[in-house]
Protein backbone atom coordinates (compact mmCIF):
# COMPACT_ATOMS: atom_id res chain seq x y z
CA UNK A 1 0.00 0.00 0.00
CA UNK A 2 2.98 2.32 0.49
CA UNK A 3 3.49 2.50 -3.27
CA UNK A 4 -0.19 2.85 -4.19
CA UNK A 5 -0.89 5.75 -6.52
CA UNK A 6 -2.91 8.45 -4.74
CA UNK A 7 -2.78 11.26 -7.31
CA UNK A 8 -4.04 11.98 -10.82
CA UNK A 9 -0.63 12.58 -12.38
CA UNK A 10 1.31 10.18 -14.57
CA UNK A 11 4.89 9.63 -13.41
CA UNK A 12 6.77 8.55 -16.52
CA UNK A 13 9.31 5.77 -16.42
CA UNK A 14 12.85 6.56 -17.64
CA UNK A 15 12.89 6.60 -21.44
CA UNK A 16 15.55 6.79 -24.14
CA UNK A 17 13.20 8.45 -26.62
CA UNK A 18 14.00 12.11 -25.74
CA UNK A 19 17.72 11.47 -26.16
CA UNK A 20 17.32 9.53 -29.41
CA UNK A 21 14.96 12.18 -30.77
CA UNK A 22 17.32 15.04 -29.90
CA UNK A 23 20.35 13.33 -31.46
CA UNK A 24 18.35 12.37 -34.55
CA UNK A 25 17.03 15.90 -34.98
CA UNK A 26 20.56 17.30 -34.75
CA UNK A 27 21.85 14.78 -37.29
CA UNK A 28 19.00 15.57 -39.68
CA UNK A 29 19.54 19.34 -39.58
CA UNK A 30 23.34 19.13 -39.61
CA UNK A 31 23.10 16.64 -42.45
CA UNK A 32 21.01 19.11 -44.45
CA UNK A 33 23.89 21.58 -44.26
CA UNK A 34 26.27 18.89 -45.56
CA UNK A 35 23.77 17.96 -48.28
CA UNK A 36 23.38 21.58 -49.42
CA UNK A 37 27.16 21.78 -49.76
CA UNK A 38 27.15 18.62 -51.91
CA UNK A 39 29.10 16.62 -49.33
CA UNK A 40 26.74 13.75 -48.47
CA UNK A 41 23.00 13.16 -48.07
CA UNK A 42 23.36 10.13 -45.81
CA UNK A 43 23.66 12.03 -42.50
CA UNK A 44 20.29 13.65 -43.19
CA UNK A 45 18.72 10.30 -44.05
CA UNK A 46 20.10 8.68 -40.89
CA UNK A 47 18.75 11.55 -38.79
CA UNK A 48 15.38 11.37 -40.54
CA UNK A 49 15.16 7.63 -39.88
CA UNK A 50 15.91 8.26 -36.20
CA UNK A 51 13.24 10.97 -35.97
CA UNK A 52 10.63 8.74 -37.61
CA UNK A 53 11.53 5.86 -35.29
CA UNK A 54 11.27 8.15 -32.24
CA UNK A 55 7.87 9.42 -33.35
CA UNK A 56 6.53 5.91 -33.88
CA UNK A 57 7.97 4.38 -30.70
CA UNK A 58 7.18 7.30 -28.41
CA UNK A 59 3.62 7.81 -29.62
CA UNK A 60 3.00 4.07 -29.46
CA UNK A 61 3.88 4.23 -25.78
CA UNK A 62 1.50 7.18 -25.30
CA UNK A 63 -1.32 5.15 -26.89
CA UNK A 64 -0.46 2.17 -24.68
CA UNK A 65 -0.54 4.43 -21.60
CA UNK A 66 -4.06 5.53 -22.50
CA UNK A 67 -5.19 1.89 -22.62
CA UNK A 68 -4.00 1.15 -19.07
CA UNK A 69 -5.70 4.21 -17.59
CA UNK A 70 -2.75 6.57 -17.19
CA UNK A 71 -4.53 9.37 -19.08
CA UNK A 72 -6.50 10.79 -16.19
CA UNK A 73 -8.40 14.09 -16.60
CA UNK A 74 -5.37 15.99 -15.27
CA UNK A 75 -3.02 14.22 -17.68
CA UNK A 76 -5.36 14.91 -20.61
CA UNK A 77 -5.30 18.61 -19.77
CA UNK A 78 -1.50 18.54 -19.88
CA UNK A 79 -1.53 16.74 -23.22
CA UNK A 80 -3.91 19.34 -24.65
CA UNK A 81 -1.74 22.22 -23.39
CA UNK A 82 1.33 20.60 -24.89
CA UNK A 83 -0.31 20.23 -28.27
CA UNK A 84 -1.54 23.83 -28.17
CA UNK A 85 2.05 24.95 -27.61
CA UNK A 86 3.14 22.80 -30.55
CA UNK A 87 0.55 24.43 -32.83
CA UNK A 88 1.68 27.84 -31.56
CA UNK A 89 5.23 27.04 -32.64
CA UNK A 90 3.87 26.03 -36.06
CA UNK A 91 2.07 29.38 -36.32
CA UNK A 92 5.40 31.15 -35.72
CA UNK A 93 7.03 28.97 -38.37
CA UNK A 94 4.53 30.01 -41.03
CA UNK A 95 4.62 33.62 -39.82
CA UNK A 96 8.23 33.74 -41.02
CA UNK A 97 7.24 32.78 -44.56
CA UNK A 98 4.38 35.29 -44.61
CA UNK A 99 6.77 37.95 -43.32
CA UNK A 100 9.23 37.18 -46.11
CA UNK A 101 6.51 37.23 -48.77
CA UNK A 102 4.96 40.53 -47.67
CA UNK A 103 8.35 42.15 -47.23
CA UNK A 104 9.52 41.21 -50.72
CA UNK A 105 6.19 42.18 -52.25
CA UNK A 106 5.97 45.60 -50.60
CA UNK A 107 9.63 46.58 -50.05
CA UNK A 108 12.02 44.60 -52.26
CA UNK A 109 15.27 46.35 -51.24
CA UNK A 110 17.60 44.05 -53.15
CA UNK A 111 15.91 45.05 -56.42
CA UNK A 112 17.20 48.61 -56.24
CA UNK A 113 19.99 49.41 -58.73
CA UNK A 114 21.35 52.83 -57.94
CA UNK A 115 18.40 55.21 -57.76
CA UNK A 116 16.25 53.22 -60.19
CA UNK A 117 13.52 50.96 -58.85
CA UNK A 118 13.16 47.62 -60.62
CA UNK A 119 9.94 45.83 -59.66
CA UNK A 120 10.29 42.15 -58.74
CA UNK A 121 9.42 39.46 -61.24
CA UNK A 122 6.02 38.07 -60.32
CA UNK A 123 4.62 35.14 -62.24
CA UNK A 124 1.55 34.53 -60.13
CA UNK A 125 -0.60 31.44 -60.27
CA UNK A 126 -4.21 31.81 -61.34
CA UNK A 127 -6.01 31.58 -58.00
CA UNK A 128 -9.41 30.77 -59.47
CA UNK A 129 -8.48 27.41 -60.96
CA UNK A 130 -6.60 24.66 -59.10
CA UNK A 131 -5.96 26.76 -55.95
CA UNK A 132 -9.68 27.46 -55.57
CA UNK A 133 -10.52 23.77 -56.08
CA UNK A 134 -7.89 22.82 -53.52
CA UNK A 135 -9.34 25.34 -51.07
CA UNK A 136 -12.77 23.73 -51.36
CA UNK A 137 -11.26 20.24 -51.04
CA UNK A 138 -9.39 21.12 -47.84
CA UNK A 139 -12.35 22.92 -46.28
CA UNK A 140 -14.61 19.94 -47.01
CA UNK A 141 -12.02 17.69 -45.40
CA UNK A 142 -12.11 19.88 -42.29
CA UNK A 143 -15.90 19.61 -42.26
CA UNK A 144 -15.61 15.81 -42.40
CA UNK A 145 -13.25 15.83 -39.39
CA UNK A 146 -15.70 18.01 -37.45
CA UNK A 147 -18.53 15.65 -38.36
CA UNK A 148 -16.51 12.66 -37.13
CA UNK A 149 -15.69 14.43 -33.87
CA UNK A 150 -19.33 15.40 -33.34
CA UNK A 151 -20.42 11.82 -34.02
CA UNK A 152 -18.02 10.53 -31.37
CA UNK A 153 -18.78 13.08 -28.65
CA UNK A 154 -22.54 13.30 -29.18
CA UNK A 155 -23.83 9.78 -29.43
CA UNK A 156 -20.68 7.65 -29.73
CA UNK A 157 -21.62 6.87 -33.35
CA UNK A 158 -18.73 4.63 -34.44
CA UNK A 159 -19.94 4.28 -38.01
CA UNK A 160 -20.13 8.05 -38.57
CA UNK A 161 -16.75 8.47 -36.83
CA UNK A 162 -15.07 6.05 -39.22
CA UNK A 163 -16.86 7.47 -42.26
CA UNK A 164 -15.94 11.05 -41.40
CA UNK A 165 -12.29 10.17 -40.88
CA UNK A 166 -12.16 8.16 -44.12
CA UNK A 167 -13.67 11.04 -46.12
CA UNK A 168 -11.24 13.56 -44.61
CA UNK A 169 -8.27 11.30 -45.46
CA UNK A 170 -9.41 10.83 -49.07
CA UNK A 171 -9.84 14.59 -49.48
CA UNK A 172 -6.41 15.18 -47.90
CA UNK A 173 -4.82 12.83 -50.43
CA UNK A 174 -6.73 14.59 -53.22
CA UNK A 175 -5.37 17.96 -52.04
CA UNK A 176 -1.80 16.65 -52.14
CA UNK A 177 -2.30 15.19 -55.62
CA UNK A 178 -3.77 18.42 -56.98
CA UNK A 179 -0.95 20.47 -55.49
CA UNK A 180 1.64 18.14 -57.00
CA UNK A 181 -0.07 18.56 -60.38
CA UNK A 182 -0.01 22.34 -59.94
CA UNK A 183 3.71 22.29 -59.13
CA UNK A 184 4.43 20.11 -62.17
CA UNK A 185 2.56 22.53 -64.42
CA UNK A 186 4.45 25.52 -63.03
CA UNK A 187 7.88 23.93 -63.29
CA UNK A 188 7.34 22.55 -66.80
CA UNK A 189 5.65 25.58 -68.31
CA UNK A 190 7.65 28.38 -66.68
CA UNK A 191 11.09 26.78 -66.39
CA UNK A 192 11.48 28.11 -62.85
CA UNK A 193 14.72 27.58 -60.93
CA UNK A 194 14.99 28.02 -57.18
CA UNK A 195 16.39 31.39 -56.12
CA UNK A 196 16.02 33.07 -59.51
CA UNK A 197 12.59 34.54 -58.83
CA UNK A 198 11.77 35.96 -55.37
CA UNK A 199 8.03 35.49 -55.74
CA UNK A 200 8.37 31.84 -56.72
CA UNK A 201 10.93 31.18 -53.99
CA UNK A 202 8.51 32.43 -51.33
CA UNK A 203 5.59 30.77 -53.09
CA UNK A 204 7.13 27.30 -53.19
CA UNK A 205 8.56 27.48 -49.67
CA UNK A 206 5.27 28.62 -48.09
CA UNK A 207 2.92 26.38 -50.05
CA UNK A 208 5.41 23.51 -50.08
CA UNK A 209 5.79 23.46 -46.31
CA UNK A 210 2.02 23.66 -46.02
CA UNK A 211 1.74 20.67 -48.36
CA UNK A 212 4.23 18.82 -46.15
CA UNK A 213 1.99 19.56 -43.16
CA UNK A 214 -1.01 18.24 -45.10
CA UNK A 215 0.85 14.95 -45.63
CA UNK A 216 1.68 14.76 -41.90
CA UNK A 217 -1.92 15.57 -41.01
CA UNK A 218 -3.19 12.89 -43.40
CA UNK A 219 -0.95 10.32 -41.70
CA UNK A 220 -2.17 11.58 -38.32
CA UNK A 221 -5.80 11.10 -39.37
CA UNK A 222 -5.02 7.66 -40.82
CA UNK A 223 -3.64 6.54 -37.45
CA UNK A 224 -6.81 7.87 -35.82
CA UNK A 225 -8.92 5.95 -38.36
CA UNK A 226 -7.11 2.71 -37.52
CA UNK A 227 -7.61 3.37 -33.80
CA UNK A 228 -11.28 4.25 -34.37
CA UNK A 229 -11.84 0.97 -36.20
CA UNK A 230 -10.25 -0.84 -33.24
CA UNK A 231 -12.61 1.01 -30.87
CA UNK A 232 -9.95 2.99 -28.98
CA UNK A 233 -11.79 6.30 -28.67
CA UNK A 234 -14.64 7.03 -26.26
CA UNK A 235 -16.75 10.20 -25.92
CA UNK A 236 -14.86 11.13 -22.76
CA UNK A 237 -11.34 10.03 -23.72
CA UNK A 238 -10.07 10.77 -27.22
CA UNK A 239 -7.13 13.14 -26.85
CA UNK A 240 -5.30 11.63 -29.82
CA UNK A 241 -8.21 12.25 -32.16
CA UNK A 242 -8.75 15.70 -30.66
CA UNK A 243 -5.13 16.60 -31.37
CA UNK A 244 -5.44 15.35 -34.96
CA UNK A 245 -8.58 17.45 -35.48
CA UNK A 246 -6.89 20.56 -34.09
CA UNK A 247 -3.89 19.99 -36.33
CA UNK A 248 -6.10 19.52 -39.39
CA UNK A 249 -8.05 22.70 -38.69
CA UNK A 250 -4.74 24.55 -38.25
CA UNK A 251 -3.73 23.31 -41.70
CA UNK A 252 -7.06 24.60 -43.05
CA UNK A 253 -6.57 28.06 -41.56
CA UNK A 254 -2.99 28.37 -42.83
CA UNK A 255 -4.16 27.45 -46.33
CA UNK A 256 -6.87 30.14 -46.22
CA UNK A 257 -4.22 32.73 -45.34
CA UNK A 258 -1.99 31.40 -48.14
CA UNK A 259 -4.84 31.47 -50.64
CA UNK A 260 -5.87 35.04 -49.91
CA UNK A 261 -2.35 36.43 -49.37
CA UNK A 262 -0.16 34.58 -51.86
CA UNK A 263 -2.60 33.57 -54.59
CA UNK A 264 -5.06 36.50 -54.56
CA UNK A 265 -3.30 39.50 -53.01
CA UNK A 266 0.10 38.58 -54.42
CA UNK A 267 -1.18 38.24 -57.99
CA UNK A 268 -0.23 41.11 -60.28
CA UNK A 269 -3.04 43.37 -61.47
Amino acid sequence: MAHEKNHDYHILAPSVHPFVGAVSGFLMLFGMVLWMHDITPYVTLIGLAGVLYTMYAWWSEVVAESHVGDHTPVVRIGLRYGFILFITSEVMFFAAWFWSFFKQAMYPMQDYVGSEYIPPDIHAVDALHLPLINTLVLLLSGCAVTWAHHALVHGNDRKALVQGLAISIVLGVAFTALQAFEYAELLMNDGWTFGKDIYYSNFFMATGFHGFHVIIGTIFLTVCLIRAIKGDFTPGQHVGFEAAAWYWHFVDVVWLFLFFAVYLWGAPA
